[in-house]
């Protein structure tokens, strides 16, 4: 049986889409029948009986194994927010080895990053790329926004990503508005230009539609990524009857 495919989530900035996402691969990979998991490693900005991200997760793709690595409260990156309550941070390897005990039992594992790709997840300075670099049968898709100011914003991601020897295996649009402007549909055409793979934009609003209907189009907005193993496949369906 082979390990779970893993693909990481980031993006190229906060408030780009990470969540919506995550949550609409994980609705088109449940659909095509694999077992999926969802793990964010740092959750801020939600107090301790609070709906974080992994919760609008399970709530809009219907995918309940979904999981943090640690809560905070204040709305900051997770160093400042950690050192606000006085507490330590998970190390890298502490979530590699989380990760890794959710892909001996699914078929694909989601992780979402908090931030941009560099922001950083412990007191050691490591990253969302430090925690992908060790990760077998890994890939990582970047969410962009649409507008003024994002070709540069996804390019520095992109570029920091292939520097590491972790090029991108997909760009997401993270919210497409009805009515783009000129600048908008440019930026499309040029994502759909990159090398790097252009697997599609959310509508913007996808978060307040009923999850039924969030999982029913979720296939219409993201193609079906590359690297995902037909979930007919032998590997797949052990898993699943395991």
């Amino acid at each position: 049986m082979k390990a779970a495919r893993i693909t990481f989530v980031t993006g190229t900035d906060t408030d780009v889409g990470k969540t919506l996402t995550t949550a609409a691969l994980a609705a088109v990979l449940s659909a095509g029948g694999a077992a999926v998991a969802v793990y964010k490693p740092t959750q801020t900005g939600v107090a301790p009986d609070g709906a974080g991200d992994m919760a609008e997760v399970a709530r809009l793709s219907g995918v309940r194994a979904v999981y943090e690595g640690i809560r905070l409260r204040d709305p900051m990156a997770p160093v400042a927010a950690a050192a606000r309550e006085s507490r330590q941070l998970p190390t890298l390897a502490h979530h590699l080895d989380r990760i890794t005990e959710l892909a001996a039992s699914f078929d694909h594992v989601l992780v979402e990053g908090a931030g941009g790709l560099l922001v950083e997840l412990d007191g050691d300075g490591n990253t969302l790329a430090d925690l992908a670099a060790p990760a077998a049968r890994s890939a990582i898709v970047v969410v962009c926004r649409s507008g003024l100011g994002t070709l540069n914003h996804t390019l520095l991601t992109l570029e920091a990503l292939e520097r590491r020897g972790l090029p991108a295996a997909g760009l997401v649009v993270g919210s497409w508005p009805p009515a783009p402007s000129d600048i908008e549909e440019d930026n499309r055409g040029y994502f759909q230009q990159l090398e790097t793979p252009f697997l599609g934009a959310l509508p913007a609003g996808a978060a307040t539609l009923d999850p039924h209907d969030f999982r029913r189009q979720a296939p219409g907005w993201l193609r079906p990524p590359a690297w995902v193993e037909p979930a007919g496949s032998a590997d797949a369906k052990a898993r699943s009857s395991s």
